[in-house]
């Protein structure tokens, strides 16, 4: 079939540059890459349970049939977005069909012309997607760096605008590099200056928190922030989002964001997931363990200054496409599923081995993993 000339060149220069991106082969090495940090993805339990409530409630049905306006919005939906208002301390909750249909849907529809959005430099693919789908005006600012925040701001203030609002996005912890912002003091900074604060949790949850709720309950800052953004796909296991806000902002949402209204809705079996995994999640003795493995990490790498990362995820530089993918592959080798993480989807010289931890990995894969890379990286 004929391809337009431009499309080959760019999977061409992907070929020549060592960085075309294929689907990769699922093996039975030791898993330190997947988001299932809890290990709800493969529970039994979670997905007996979810069949016994879908038979018990009669919903044998295969689609939510329509969007959620139209003939999609089945009981479950109500019943399990009360259900997170209430472990989340949330006034109001609206769900969508993925994180990345929740960042777009956001962030194209609640920011209007005139407005200006700072964002981490950072920031994740979606949350960037989104904004240029908006019509403000948008500024990044220097990595969990505040005070280049308040710089960007000045500027910015020095214009007066009686009619713009200032938003500001960030995440809790962050994708590529497992580390967070001072978030006490960046909802502080937005409270002086009228700014407000969308916060994306989406690898917070199930990590920090008495029950996992995320780290901005850990912290009690909650209720402090415009809006927050939780996905289901990594320690719960099972896929969708959540918007935390207002009865106000879930209405607007309801309303204008393009990526809610015009999609079809999850399945009763994929709210039904996402439900009992909430219930599994304030139960599990898994998040005390994942603790634990985040320990024995920390302490198994305390020397070594390139490795790096708060939460379930670390990363480990190594610059050059071609360096880390070749000890990615020598990883691979010896039994440890341990992704490289290439440029551009990392500044380039930022290149990396990303490490996710979990729950149901033991103390002497940690070990043997570090260990392992010491010898093949010559570290």
């Amino acid at each position: 079939m004929k391809m337009p000339k431009k499309i080959q060149a760019k999977i061409q220069d992907r070929i020549q540059n060592n960085v075309l991106r294929t689907l990769p082969v699922t093996t039975k090495t030791v898993d330190f890459s997947s988001n299932d940090y809890l290990g709800f993805a493969t529970s039994q339990t979670i997905f007996n349970k979810t069949h016994q409530l879908l038979i018990d409630r009669n919903l044998q049905q295969n689609g939510a049939t329509g969007s959620r306006l139209l003939s999609g919005n089945h009981e479950l939906y109500q019943e399990v977005e009360t259900h997170i208002c209430k472990f989340h301390n949330s006034e109001a909750a609206i769900i969508f069909n993925s994180g990345y249909d929740a960042n777009i849907g956001f962030f194209s529809a609640v920011p209007q012309r005139g407005d200006i959005i700072f964002y981490d430099e950072y920031i994740h693919a979606s949350i960037r997607d989104g904004i240029n789908m908006s019509n403000a005006k948008a500024y990044k600012f220097k990595h969990n760096n505040l005070e280049d925040l308040q710089k960007k701001l000045k500027k910015i203030q020095q214009t007066k605008s009686n009619q713009r609002e200032i938003y500001v996005v960030t995440e809790s912890v962050f994708s590529m590099d497992g580390d967070s912002p001072n978030l006490a003091e960046l909802i502080q900074l937005c409270n002086n200056n009228n700014l407000y604060l969308i916060v994306d949790e989406a690898h917070a949850i199930g990590v920090f928190g008495p029950s996992g709720e995320g780290l901005l309950q850990e912290l009690n800052l909650e209720t402090e922030v415009f809006a927050r953004i939780y996905t289901f796909g990594k320690a719960l296991g099972c896929h969708g989002a959540v918007i935390l806000g207002s009865e106000t902002l879930k209405t607007y949402l309801i309303n204008f964001a393009r990526s809610f209204i015009y999609t079809t809705g999850l399945s009763p079996h994929a709210i039904a997931t996402i439900k009992i995994a909430y219930e599994e999640l304030a139960e599990t003795k898994a998040i005390h363990t994942l603790r634990k493995n985040i320990k024995i990490f920390h302490q198994e790498t305390k020397t070594l200054d390139f490795i790096f990362g708060n939460a379930a995820i670390h990363c480990c530089i190594i610059s050059g496409n071609n360096n880390v993918k070749n000890v990615a592959k020598q990883l691979q080798t010896k039994g440890f599923e341990v992704k490289p993480i290439l440029s551009p989807t990392v500044p380039k010289g930022k290149e990396r081995l990303r490490f996710c931890l979990h729950s149901y990995n033991t103390e002497t894969e940690i070990k043997e993993v570090i260990s392992t890379l010491k010898k093949v990286s010559s570290i």
